[in-house]
């Protein structure tokens, strides 16, 4: 069996029906034999460009361990299927656990939150404000 890395990318008005298709999407491969060792949803992005005038995607990304013939039953199952917009298949050296750098979970976006910086250093701007209030100054007794 050879391992692989599929992206999916579906229509962004179906991300509801996302969760049931991984889920149908693991049945193809365990019911050939195969394994899926890590699937990432990574919920609706901007598109680079328009895919069919759509702007936004829903992305997911799995790693499966599989057979010829189930890759072929993968493929025809996103050909088939109107919600899919795009896919990727790539071959891969070997099975990949770890979690990519593109996915979030909910927990990693309430690190998101912009940090605020209270620090010493802010006294350089403060010079600034007084050089420009100085230029100003001498500009309108001119």
């Amino acid at each position: 069996m050879r391992h692989y890395e599929l992206v999916i990318l579906v229509h962004p008005d179906r991300s509801e029906q996302v969760p049931a298709m991984i889920e149908r999407y693991r049945g193809l491969v365990e019911a050939d034999g195969g394994k899926v060792h890590r699937v990432e949803d990574w919920g609706r992005r901007q598109l680079t460009y328009p895919i069919a005038k759509m702007q936004k995607a829903h992305y997911v990304l799995m790693n499966v361990e599989c057979t010829e013939t189930g890759l072929s039953e993968l493929e025809g199952a996103f050909r088939f299927n109107d919600a899919v917009l795009r896919k990727l298949v790539v071959r891969c050296e070997g099975p990949v656990t770890e979690r990519s750098p593109l996915f979030r979970s909910p927990e990693d976006k309430d690190d998101d939150k912009p940090e605020t910086h209270d620090s010493d250093d802010d006294d350089s701007d403060d010079d600034d404000d007084d050089t420009n209030d100085a230029h100003h100054d001498a500009s309108t007794e001119a």
